[in-house]
């Protein structure tokens, strides 16, 4: 299973694009700060995200301010030419006050 949910601030977002085929196109980076445990002890969590968004999401998050906090769902991709994995952008909601 290829599922991920994240709370992350928009950090950058690109011009909005078109495919070849007509499809709106987006790309950004995210940042994500919380707090999570590992091995029994609490740490700071921090991490930057690339990301992407195609068709009515991409036209609804570029309208989105950069640094504004959302949480995204969607699934891992890694490019062609890539070697680290984007988060395919499938929806998107309001991230819960912390």
């Amino acid at each position: 299973m290829n599922q991920v949910a994240l709370t992350a601030r928009i950090a950058e977002a690109s011009a909005l694009r078109y495919t070849p085929a007509g499809l709106p196109a987006l790309d950004l980076r995210l940042e994500h700060e919380s707090m999570a445990t590992e091995a029994g002890q609490r740490r700071e969590v921090k991490a930057a995200v690339r990301a992407k968004a195609i068709g009515s999401v991409a036209e609804a998050i570029a309208r989105q301010p950069v640094g504004s906090p959302w949480t995204f769902q969607g699934f891992l991709a890694t490019p062609r030419n890539g070697k680290h994995p984007v988060l395919h952008i499938q929806s998107f909601e309001p991230a819960e006050p912390t």
